[in-house]
This record gives structure tokens, sequence and C-alpha cells, in this order.
């Protein structure tokens, strides 16, 4: 279980860890690997298996991973996984400062959103909705009127191959948007497209 590079630095069975993180036993039925990647002999990964099933059909199943970035004792991203293995959310804190400021969630093992403080403020003021692995809208509060309560976005972003192609923003609060801004080249370009396939 241990990558390439990676020295396990404690592995223990329903015992206890260093650290107060995240991906910690809740009782038997666990295991705990701890590394150090950084080679500093200080563990900066860890990893929380849950033991699945009995006698010779038992396996482990990652059910939490956490690193620490930045080498400075703290947990910076932890990802917790589905009793299948697949990523369920992932936390990170982004600039080390020890509050959480981008929030994953993920819909069988693939992105489906993520949550973000831009603002530095501790609270989400953007959030990125993904379709099949690929950003498709985005919703952002310019204003910082949301609340934990109410979801309050000013401005939706709309993608389509990698590219912004519309924006809407809301001018006055009241939840809708009063203006369009389009990608116009790329409209063009797509109705040219459409004419050239109508002439062949």
């Amino acid at each position: 279980m241990t990558s390439p590079g990676a020295q396990p630095a404690e592995t223990t069975s329903g015992g206890e860890v260093a650290d107060a993180g995240r991906c910690l036993p809740v009782g038997p039925g666990y295991e705990v690997t701890e590394y150090d990647t950084s080679g500093d002999n200080t563990p900066d990964v860890r990893k929380l298996f849950k033991i699945m099933g009995e006698g010779s059909l038992s396996r482990l199943v990652l059910v939490c991973r956490e690193a620490d970035l930045n080498g400075d004792r703290r947990k910076d991203i932890v990802r917790l996984y589905d009793d299948e293995g697949r990523p369920l959310r992932e936390e990170v804190d982004r600039d080390f400062d020890g509050s959480i400021d981008e929030i994953t969630h993920f819909t069988e093992g693939r992105i489906a959103l993520r949550e973000i403080d831009m603002s530095g403020n501790g609270m989400i003021d953007t959030k990125i909705f993904y379709e099949s692995g690929e950003p498709f809208r985005a919703e952002r509060d310019m204003k910082g009127q949301s609340t934990t309560a109410e979801w309050q976005p000013d401005r939706w972003e709309f993608y389509a191959e990698g590219r912004t192609v519309r924006v809407g923003t809301d001018l006055n609060g009241d939840g809708k948007v009063d203006r369009w801004d389009r990608d116009e080249e790329r409209l063009r370009n797509s109705a040219l497209n459409e004419v050239d396939a109508v002439r062949q």
C-alpha cells in the first residue's frame, strides 16, 4: 500500500495517531497508515482503511485520505470515499490559513460540484457545477449576500468546450438576470459552421 518514494511512518489498527486530523478510526475494523513523502521524518499523509467482509473474503477499502501540503503539520486536504473506494467529498485549505476554502462533491466518483471561498472571508461565494466531469455552469455571489442558510448568487456563467459562452448578471439584487453577455465570436463561428454543414 506504500506508494513509490513514500515511507510508512506508522501503521495502527484502531489505535491513536499523532494529530487531530479527520482520517481517524471511529472503532474497530479500521486500519490507519501514515507516510512521510517529503523526507523530513514527519508523517504528512494519512490513509484510513475500512475492513470490509470477513475471513478470506475480507479486504481493505480506502475511506479517507488527508495530507499536509506545506509542512506545517496541519492537514490541508482531506478526501472522503464511499465503501467502494470512490471519492465522495474533498475539502482543501488552499491558502494554508487553517480554514477550508474549497469543497468538492463527487457523484459516482466524478466531480459534480465545487464550492469555493474566493474572497477568503470564510463563506462560499462560488459554485461550479459539473456534468460528465466537465464544468458547465458557475454561480457566483459577487456582493457577498449569501449566508450558510441561503445561497444568493448574482452572476451565472455557462461554459462549453472549456470556454465561457454566456454570463448573466443580477444588477438590482432581485435574484434574476438583468444583463446577459455572450461570446459573440463563438456564436458567430458556430452559426457559420452550421451553414457550411447545410451546404455540404
